[in-house]
C-alpha cells in the first residue's frame, strides 16, 4: 500500500526542534570556514602577498575574485583572512566571557560594596559607544592586531558581567543553594557547584550571536586603519584598500562577503543555541 500506516505504540522520529533549516546553514557556513582556517596553507591557490598577476584585473578563470592594486589574488587574500579575523574573534569573546563571567559572579554572590563598586564600572564602561571607545584604546595603545584585541576585550567584558551577575542573582536565592550553605558548603564551593553550573546558558548564546559583532568590529577598525596592517591580508583592511578603487567592486567583494556569511553563520547558530537551552522555547 501507498500509505504510511503506523505501528501501534511506535512513535516517528522527529528532529529536534532547534535543529532547523537555518541553524544546518549556520553550522555548513562556520565549518567550511574553520576548515579554511585549518587547511588553507595547503591549498592549491596564490600566497596571499605575491604580486602574480595585472593590478586591477577583474575576476577570471585564473583569478576568481580579480587582483587588488598590486596585483595580488583577492580570493587567496579572502581565504588567508579567516584565519586572522576568526582567531582573533575568537580570543577576544574567550578572554571577555572570562573575565566577565568572573567579575559578575563575585559581584552577585558576594554582594554589598563590592556588587556597587563592580557594577558601577561596568556601567562606566557600558556608558561608551562600543565602536568609539574600541577606537579610542587603539589609538591609545597604537595601530595593530594585538592591541585591537585588547581594545575589544575591554569594550565587551561588562556585557558578561552583567549577565552573569543577573544570573547568579537569580539562582542564588534557590532552594537547593540554601540547602547547600546550610549544611555547611564553602562560598567557594557554593559558588562553583551549585551556581555557575545553572549560569552559564545565556552566556553561551550572548556570546555565540556576539562573535559575528566582534568580526564586524575587528573589520571596522583595520577599515579606519587601527588594526591588521599592510600587507596582512585582513578582511577589514582589503575592504578598505578596495574602497580606493571604487569602480573595482571586486576587491572588497570576497571578503565583504566573507564577513556577511560569518555573521550570518554564528546568529543561525545563536538562534538554534537559544532554542536549545532556553526552557522557555520548548
Amino acid at each position: 500500500m501507498a500509505e504510511n500506516l503506523a505501528l501501534p505504540g511506535v512513535r516517528r522520529r522527529e528532529w529536534p526542534k532547534w535543529l532547523k533549516l537555518p541553524v544546518l546553514i549556520g553550522f555548513g557556513i562556520i565549518g567550511f570556514w574553520v576548515l579554511v582556517c585549518l587547511s588553507v596553507d595547503f591549498w592549491p591557490i596564490d600566497n596571499p602577498i605575491d604580486m602574480v598577476a595585472r593590478r586591477l584585473q577583474p575576476p577570471s578563470f585564473d583569478h576568481w575574485f580579480g587582483t587588488d592594486a598590486l596585483g595580488r589574488d583577492v580570493l587567496s587574500r579572502t581565504l588567508h583572512g579567516a584565519r586572522f579575523s576568526l582567531m582573533m574573534s575568537c580570543a577576544v569573546i574567550i578572554f571577555a566571557v572570562l573575565i566577565g563571567s568572573t567579575i559578575g559572579a563575585i559581584a552577585g554572590y558576594v554582594g554589598g560594596f563590592v556588587d556597587g563598586a563592580l557594577m558601577r564600572l561596568v556601567d562606566v564602561t557600558l556608558s561608551f559607544p562600543p565602536i568609539l571607545l574600541a577606537m579610542a584604546v587603539t589609538a591609545a595603545l597604537g595601530p595593530g592586531l594585538e592591541n585591537a584585541a585588547v581594545a575589544m576585550i575591554i569594550v565587551w567584558w561588562p556585557i558578561y558581567a552583567r549577565l552573569m551577575r543577573g544570573q547568579v542573582l537569580s539562582v542564588k536565592s534557590r532552594e537547593h543553594v540554601e540547602a547547600a550553605v546550610a549544611a555547611g558548603a564553602s562560598h567557594s564551593r557554593t559558588l562553583l557547584k551549585h551556581i555557575l553550573p545553572l549560569s552559564w546558558s545565556p552566556i553561551l548564546i550572548n556570546a555565540t550571536m556576539d562573535f559575528g559583532q566582534v568580526v564586524l568590529l575587528t573589520a571596522s577598525l583595520s577599515f579606519i586603519g587601527l588594526g591588521a596592517s599592510p600587507p596582512t591580508p585582513e578582511w577589514g583592511s582589503m575592504i578598505s584598500e578596495g574602497a580606493i578603487h571604487f569602480y573595482q567592486w571586486w576587491i572588497c567583494a570576497g571578503p565583504g562577503i566573507a564577513i556577511l556569511s560569518v555573521v550570518l553563520g554564528f546568529n543561525f547558530l545563536g538562534d538554534g543555541l537559544r532554542d536549545l537551552l532556553d526552557p522557555r522555547s520548548k
